[in-house]
């Protein structure tokens, strides 16, 4: 569903995830807004370039656990990009798995709101 997406848009809905979870989360800060489009803009080249290369890395232990070794990727991404952007602390590893987990669950809900169809037989038909 979000390659329908344009970037630009997912970027603006990723850092609206970002300030909202940050806002849920005590262990995690994001200073403010523009802030929160930085981290959506490491997070998603970390995502583009870094993920794929642990998630090789690790495969043995991937397949071991499951899958569930993919929630540690995910937290270790969330740790890299604290080091990188100053406006961002994340109080540590667990602070970072649960950051994860709750950015994703805010940006699933933002994307469907924002892609949510009426049922309108006048409403163009897209495929």
């Amino acid at each position: 569903m979000h390659n329908n997406i344009p970037f630009l848009i997912r970027i603006i809905i990723s850092s609206l995830a970002i300030m909202i979870t940050a806002w849920l989360l005590p262990g995690v800060h994001v200073e403010d807004y523009l802030t929160g489009i930085l981290v959506a803009l490491v997070l998603a080249l970390l995502n583009a370039f870094l993920k794929p290369l642990l998630v090789i890395f690790t495969l043995p232990a991937t397949l071991f656990t499951f899958g569930l070794f993919l929630f540690v990727i995910n937290a270790v991404i969330i740790l890299i990009a604290d080091k990188l952007v100053s406006g961002l602390s994340v109080g540590g590893f667990w602070w970072a798995m649960l950051f994860s987990v709750v950015l994703t669950l805010v940006t699933s809900i933002l994307q469907s709101l924002g892609t949510k169809r009426t049922n309108n037989p006048n409403q163009d038909f897209h495929v």
